[in-house]
Order: structure tokens, then sequence, then C-alpha cells
């Protein structure tokens, strides 16, 4: 067995396609408004990020409020995209949050951690590790902090465990020339119900903004099991890099928990 820590790495963010944008801005109007926001992109401190533009994007066509006079009823228009999302997130307006989505890859997470992440069905996606096809041979573990005076102990079941994988898969004869693949996989199937539940895996999962805010908040709050605030504080910090403005209400405090002004966007 080897010992392990989660990590988080971003996959994919949102790209947007600025000519469509702008193609579609020169039938509705609103061109200028696309002017503004590339101009700040060109800028030396750049702008708003792709997820962000095609957020505000999305938010405007609601009222089409890109510039005065395409609306009647709107007489006034934000220019400055940190006061519009400011406005979107205190409004509640958290619907054109969807738009824009993340991909991450979590690694070497726990069983249990991914148990608990998989319940945030909405707004997400999930492909995990299947252990009916991935073979138990070198088990990864982390001892939870908790579980410290007992380390020693800990990781000595777990390399019996370990053990039980790699001769029950030579004892049953799996790996002699001419097995099946479908005897293959229900044994590693049936192995795996031996194996440690804290075990680490991998699951790539996607997210919506608006969960991303939502999941961010609830997983690092105090009261959230250990690994899965080390996980989330990970995905806050690449989020909130990824778009600063839709996170600026939050803060993180010295517990590590990141809390938001403006809570179910």
């Amino acid at each position: 067995m080897h010992e392990t820590t989660p990590t988080v790495h971003l996959l994919a963010s949102p790209r947007i396609e600025l000519s469509g944008v702008r193609a579609y801005l020169e039938e509705v109007g609103g061109s200028s408004w696309l002017d503004l926001r590339e101009a700040e992109r060109r800028e030396a401190q750049g702008g708003a990020s792709d997820g962000e533009l095609l957020i505000e994007l999305a938010g405007r066509a609601c009222y089409r409020s890109w510039e005065p006079g395409l609306n009647p009823n709107v007489t006034r228009i934000r220019t400055d995209r940190k006061a519009y999302f400011a406005n979107i997130l205190a409004s509640g307006h958290g619907s054109v949050l969807e738009h824009a989505s993340y991909t991450f890859a979590l690694h070497n997470v726990s069983r249990v951690a991914t148990h608990e992440i998989v319940r945030h069905r909405a707004g997400s996606a999930f492909s995990q590790e299947s252990l009916r096809y991935v073979r138990l041979s070198d088990i990864g573990f982390r001892v939870a902090p908790a579980l410290a005076p007992l380390r020693e102990r800990v990781l000595a079941i777990v390399e019996q465990l370990e053990e039980l994988q790699r001769q029950g898969a030579a004892e049953l004869g799996i790996d002699q020339e001419g097995v099946p693949f479908h005897v293959k996989k229900e044994v590693t199937s049936a192995l795996r119900r031996l194996a440690p539940i804290g075990l680490s895996t991998d699951i790539i999962w996607s997210a919506n903004l608006r969960t991303l805010r939502h999941v961010i908040e609830m997983r690092t709050d105090p009261a959230a099991e250990e690994e899965l605030r080390l996980i989330f504080d990970q995905v806050a910090r690449i989020a909130s890099a990824q778009a600063p403005e839709l996170f600026a209400d939050f803060t993180r405090g010295d517990d590590g928990a990141w809390r938001p002004a403006n809570h179910k966007v």
C-alpha cells in the first residue's frame, strides 16, 4: 500500500466563441457592451474570464440590458462588471450562473468522500474509477488526523487487506492464460467488497458555477467531514481564481470555511 493526499486539478473551463457572440449582438443590438469587455480583456490586468463573460451575456439577455435604448423599460445600465455581478448575487438571480461549468479531477480521494460528493447531483456530472474493472493490487490510503494515535495499526490492517486482494486473485487464478474477461471482472468486483471504504480513488466532477458556490459553502463548513473540507478548500481556491467576481462575496475564515455574503444564489 501507499499513503496518499487528496489533490484537485482543473481539467476544463468555459471557452467563449467571441465571433458567435458578436454576430448575435449585431443582430439584437449591444455590440458596444462587447467592445467594452474586449477592451478590458486586452488590458495588462485582463478582464472577465470566459465563464464570467458568458454569465454576464446570459444575464443581460434577460432584460436586453447590453446598452441603453434596446429596452424602453431600461433607461440606465450598469457598465461596471463588478457592480453588475454584485447585483446578480445580491438579487439571487442565480440561474444565469448555471451556464458556466468547470471540470475537476479529484485525485486520491477516499470512497467515503466520493459517496458524499455524488449526493450533489443537481448541476453536476460524475465519472468515477470503477473497482469492478480496476484491480486493487496497490491500495492508496490516507490516515485521517483523528486516527493519528492508531496510525501504525490502521496501516497494518490496510496492508493485510491489500495482501488479501493479491492472494485472492492469485488463488482464484484470474491471471492465468485464457481466463475470460467477464470472469476477471466478477472476481475483481467480489474482492472489492473486502477493501477499506477509505481507500484512495479518483473521480471526475463537472459542476456549474451555481452548484460550485453551494457545495463550497457546505463542504468547507466546520461541521463538514474533515477530508471534504480539505478537498473543497482546493476547489474553492481554483474556482475563485477562475471567476473572481462571482466569488467576490466569499471570505475564507481562519477555520478554513468559505462563507458567502449571499446565500442560496
